[in-house]
Parts: C-alpha cells; structure tokens; sequence
C-alpha cells in the first residue's frame, strides 16, 4: 500500500495509474492516437421471404417487400432485378413510385435503364421519383437522361435533374446546365459552380447583374471553395474582385460570410483578396458597414 496525493492506494490501483498514465503520454505524443470511430454498419441482406412477397400477386404483398427492401438499402441488391421486372411489365401507381424509390435506395446501376424510361412518364409524380432514382442508380444512361430532364415541364423535376447532374459530376452536362440556368433553373448554378472548367466559371461570373445574386453566388460559392487542384488560386482572386467591383451592399455580405468560412489553412493570398474585398466594400448600401 502507499500513498497517493494523500489517499492509501492499492498496488492494483497503482498499477492501473501507471497504465493510464502511459497511456496519456502516448496520446499527447500522437494526438491522432485515440478512439476509433465505430465502424459502418453491416450490409444486411433482404431476407428470403420479403424476395418472395417480391414475386406475389397482392399488391399488398408487394408493398411490404418493397417497405422491407428500402430498410436493407444496398442489401437488398438480389431484389433489384424482380423490382426492375415488375416495373418493365408494370404496376399500379402508387406501388411504381415506391418501387422507383426503392431502386434509388439499392443503388443498383443494372436499375438505370428501365429507370430513365420512367424518367419520361406522363406522371409528374413518376418523373419525380424516376430523377431522385437516378442520382443513385448512376451511370452514362443515368447522366443522359438527367440532361434530357433539364428541360422538363415540371420545376421539381428540372431541379432534381440539375441538382443530380451535380452529383454525379458531369462536367459534359456544363452547357446544359448554362442553358438551364439562363431559364431559370436555379439549381442548376450549384452544380455549374462544381464542375466547371475555368472560362466556364468566368462565364458563370459573367452572369452577376444579369441574374439574382444569390443564385449565381450559390455557383461561386462552390467554385471558391473547391480544392486548388481543381480552381487554381488565381482563378479564385479574379472572382474576388469581380465581387469586389460590384461595390454592392450585396457583394459585401456575401464576402464577409465567405471571409469567416475560408479554412485558416487554405491560400493566404485568396484570403487576403477576400479581407480586401470586404474592406473595399464595406459602406456600399445595405452592406451594414459605418
């Protein structure tokens, strides 16, 4: 027994405090040393009686399967073919937005193609589904027929098309999108921002005053804070000061949020170009600057 900042240890108890202790040394030494994050939960697979329900005439029976198929996500992948199935032979309304739903869930590509051709159903509410399905669904068919969507007679449905266009990183869907965004699919100023190359981002600045502000700068954004490797630090200053040149209320809020989200360890000289803009600009109208 001895003592221990005044209290009567066990060697147990002394034993424990030097393992604590070197352990304690050992994370100070490697700071990245330390819990693990737990691990992703396994895949479980759709069960054998839920692929049955699957291949049942009732349509109740349908319905529960594919309720139980959207649970197991990519574990239900050995439903995706009979869900494709029935959707080729076809179902009833409700169970055919369900099923789409349930593909985009299971992120099966072989899904893309009977996906797509939803895509152009005279439902509205089929195509909405078919959209949000093929972000998930993937591949080149899926791109094509998101292009195609762009141009939609329903808003939701554009939307989602340029949203997901984003998402798959489509850079051959660029002009269309500048397409869409000059009639007024505002989505599509997002995805623009992630994909563009650079006179491709210069164009999207050249949108500023012919288009809401905070619609093209939801596309700057994205081009501002994309990595170096793919918007080169020059790139990202002549930005600055193309907001900067505005000299408008709305350039400065906008440069002053940028000004407290860029990463302290990100380029030096395009943080400067920001405090300068937003130096530059404070007292223009609306800008809350004295």
């Amino acid at each position: 027994m001895q003592r221990y900042g005044g209290a009567v240890l066990s060697s147990v108890t002394l034993v424990l405090l030097c393992l604590f202790g070197a352990a304690h040394a050992l994370a100070q030494k490697n700071p990245s040393a330390g819990p693990k994050p737990p691990p992703a939960a396994p895949v479980v697979p759709l069960s054998k009686a839920a692929l049955d329900k699957l291949k049942a005439p009732d349509a109740s029976d349908i319905k529960s399967a594919l309720d139980d198929a959207r649970l197991s996500g990519k574990g239900a992948v050995a439903a995706a073919p009979i869900i494709v199935e029935l959707l080729q032979k076809g179902l009833p309304f409700g169970l055919t937005e369900n099923a789409l739903d349930t593909l985009g869930d299971i992120e099966w590509e072989g899904a893309t193609p009977t996906v797509a051709w939803y895509a152009r159903h005279r439902k509205v509410e089929i195509r909405r589904s078919a959209v949000r399905a093929l972000v998930r669904t993937k591949g080149a068919v899926a791109v094509k027929a998101l292009r195609a969507a762009l141009s939609d007679d329903d808003a939701r449905v554009r939307g989602f098309a340029a949203t997901g266009l984003g998402s798959l990183r489509a850079k051959e869907a660029v002009a269309d999108l500048f397409l869409a965004l000059d009639h007024k699919v505002n989505e599509a100023a997002v995805s623009i921002g992630q994909l563009c190359a650079p006179a491709e981002c210069e164009s999207l600045q050249g949108r500023l005053g012919r288009i809401p502000f905070d619609v093209v700068t939801s596309g700057l954004d994205q081009v501002l804070f994309r990595p170096p490797g793919e918007v080169s630090d020059d790139a990202k200053v002549k930005l600055v000061g193309r907001l900067r040149e505005l000299g408008t209320g709305e350039a400065n809020k906008y440069l002053k949020d940028v000004q407290a989200r860029w990463p302290a360890t990100w380029s030096a000289r395009v943080k400067m170009s920001i405090d300068q803009g937003v130096q530059a600009t404070t007292g223009s109208v609306g800008s809350g600057g004295q």
